[in-house]
């Protein structure tokens, strides 16, 4: 699952971005408005976390521009701005969930979990499909109850294909989900076409059915 952090303190910036690492989640900082805003407006997040206070602009700019871009991200404030009317606004315009500074990384974690299940999986920290299940939670992958041994990466392959199965996906989105803003400086063919190989074989290995298709042309996607 693909973060977006956006704070302008960078002891408090890397802190967040090293814990949410911990907990399977590949995290972008941006640490002021305008890098904020291209960053929304050029790539998809399944989480921003977003502080209100910027050097150059208020945050609640980006909820503006993803409620415009009609963008689905799943938004947390945390600020130390609390404010009833910034709450009030910043729910209005669109978040999720506030939580005021200072807080503890593991109840950020679980805001973040719970944003990432009620949007993508309709509350359940559990994905069943057919013979696979998916525990988000545990960040468990089994098939027809067989642990199945997956990399990180080839875990949130996985993960991002059945959230948006029935989506034809690109595999420069792909990419851009895996490894984020590295993505630039990979072949994302090449790069793409060995993680969906490796997670093909396994899935197949254990006896699940052949469920990621290529669309020749544009990506891969996730039968319906």
């Amino acid at each position: 699952m693909k973060l977006l952090l956006i704070e302008d303190g960078k002891q408090l910036a890397e802190s967040i971005a090293e814990y949410l690492a911990t907990e399977g989640y590949h995290c972008e900082i941006a640490s002021n408005l305008e890098d904020a805003l291209a960053k929304v407006t050029l790539h998809d997040y399944d989480c921003v976390l977003l502080d209100i206070t910027l050097p150059d602009g208020n945050g609640l700019t980006v909820l503006e521009r993803l409620k415009k871009d009609g963008k689905m991200e799943g938004v947390i404030i945390i600020s130390a701005k609390d404010s009833l009317d910034d709450r009030i606004k910043g729910l209005k315009l669109g978040a999720d969930d506030y939580l005021p500074k200072p807080f503890h990384l593991s109840e950020l974690g679980a805001r973040v979990e719970a944003v990432i299940r009620r949007n993508k999986f309709q509350g359940s920290s559990k994905i069943t499909f057919k013979e696979l299940t998916i525990d988000a939670q545990a960040q468990l992958v089994s098939v027809n109850d067989n642990t199945l041994q997956l990399t990180r990466k080839e875990y949130n392959l996985l993960l991002f294909l059945v959230a948006n199965k029935g989506r034809i996906i690109s595999k420069t989105s792909i990419a851009e989900h895996l490894s984020g803003d590295m993505a630039d400086m990979l072949d994302n063919h090449t790069f793409v076409y060995a993680h969906i190989k490796n997670l093909k074989k396994k899935l197949s290995d254990s006896g699940c059915g052949d469920y990621v298709k290529t669309i020749y042309g544009f990506g891969y996607q996730w039968e319906a």
